[in-house]
């Protein structure tokens, strides 16, 4: 009786790749829609202290998560025009752009769509209001928090949105 033959790696299936740069697979072949949003990091000086006002929202498994306020741009508003409203929307606050502090740039899937979507963010100075999610149109966010500055990376959800909150520290501290 033979031997039996030994079995050969069979080489890899080439990838199918889009501009998108997605791999193979049903995602590939969904269409992809470009999406801008704004907001970012809005500080408030209490007693010395710096706060910044977070959200919590439910990500797409139910599950509650705290991040930095933000949204689409609406109509011909700007980047730093859609992140002043976007924050006071969601969270009540006033605010004053001091600097922009980078950009966020993802992609992720829907149902029916590939989405590749950059959010600006920027640095504000609280000039009033009061902590609120009632102002919310699309009542995304649940809840609202001062939480200051040195806890909050902790806090958030995003490990890009904790590098964001890391340039503000270092633009308040005179590092950039």
């Amino acid at each position: 009786m033979p031997a039996a033959p030994i079995p050969q790696p069979r080489a890899p299936r080439p990838l199918r790749v889009r501009a998108s740069g997605v791999r193979g697979g049903r995602s590939s072949r969904l269409p992809v829609v470009d999406e801008t949003s704004a907001g970012g990091v809005i500080i408030k000086v209490d007693d010395g202290l710096a706060f910044v006002a977070v959200i919590a929202r439910r990500n797409r498994g139910g599950r509650l998560e705290w991040c930095l306020p933000k949204g689409h741009l609406e109509g011909e508003e700007t980047a730093e025009q859609a992140a002043v409203r976007e924050i006071s929307e969601e969270t009540g606050i006033d605010g004053q752009v001091l600097r922009h502090l980078g950009s966020i740039d993802y992609w992720f899937a829907g149902t029916d769509r590939r989405v590749h979507k950059v959010v600006h963010h920027y640095l504000l100075e609280a000039t009033g209001g009061y902590l609120t999610t009632e102002n919310d149109p699309d009542q995304e966010a649940e809840q609202v928090a001062w939480v200051r500055l040195d806890k909050v990376a902790s806090r958030l959800a995003y490990p890009n949105e904790r590098r964001v909150v890391a340039t503000a520290r270092d633009v308040l501290a005179g590092r950039a």
